[in-house]
């Protein structure tokens, strides 16, 4: 976390001694949708033989903030952003949420295709805060579920602005491999039913509108603007 923390310094503070053509910075927050993940039964327990499930994906949402450091039509792009993932296992008589509480920091860089357009591409450090399958026996902490094992992922996507608002369409994909994991699945009815999970990794699709809060070039046009009601 410490090291976490030095980043956000870095991007958010240290930002001031670069020499960009335009700084902003904003808000963000949206929808992801959310695909991945796969479970296997064990032979001979009443409820999975054998059977394996494929995870379907389920509307998450996520917040966070940005900053753009913007050089001619190239520009750098850290972010800050916690989401709330999930999607849904549809086991034969008890459905279960898969759910992930995640913190992200991408870091990208991008360029100016025409006029509001953008696009761009980068590296994400992910933090998974909690991870659940409804359903799991015991609960622990640490979560149960080790959704990576490698913290980092890679996104590509576009975006356009009008004014001080926007819209952002992207892709976040996993960089980490699958790691199988012993299940135990709790049902009344049938007891514990023991499991595989043989692939908890999540990518998503990620959509978000963003609010530009502040603008180096244009707040220096509103200063000009608002001093000349002085004289």
């Amino acid at each position: 976390m410490k090291k976490l923390i030095g980043v956000l310094i870095l991007s958010f503070i240290g930002v001031n001694t670069l020499e960009a053509q335009e700084f902003a910075f904003g808000l963000k927050g949206g929808i992801n949708y959310t695909m991945g993940g796969e479970i296997t039964g064990i032979a001979s327990t009443p409820m999975y033989p054998d059977d394996t499930y494929n995870a379907e994906g389920e509307i998450g949402f996520h917040g966070g903030i940005w900053t753009q450091l913007s050089f001619g039509r190239f520009f750098l792009r850290p972010e800050v952003m916690y989401s709330v993932l999930e999607s849904r296992f549809d086991f034969p008589r008890n459905p279960a949420i898969y759910n992930i509480d995640l913190l992200s920091v991408p870091f990208l860089a991008g360029y100016n295709v025409i006029g509001p357009l953008d696009i761009y591409a980068g590296p994400v450090y992910n933090k998974v805060i909690d991870a659940r399958l409804e359903g799991t026996e015991p609960t622990t902490d640490p979560p149960l579920i080790v959704v990576q094992n490698f913290p980092l992922s890679a996104q590509i996507g576009a975006k356009v602005e009008f004014g001080s608002f926007g819209l952002d369409i992207r892709y976040d994909h996993t960089l980490a491999t699958p790691e199988v994991q012993s299940l135990d699945i709790l049902f009344s009815e049938y007891g514990v039913n023991r499991a595989t999970f043989d692939d908890a990794r999540v990518n998503q699709i990620i959509v978000s509108l963003t609010l530009k809060l502040f603008d180096s070039e244009n707040a220096g046009k509103k200063r000009r603007r608002g001093g000349s009601c002085y004289f």
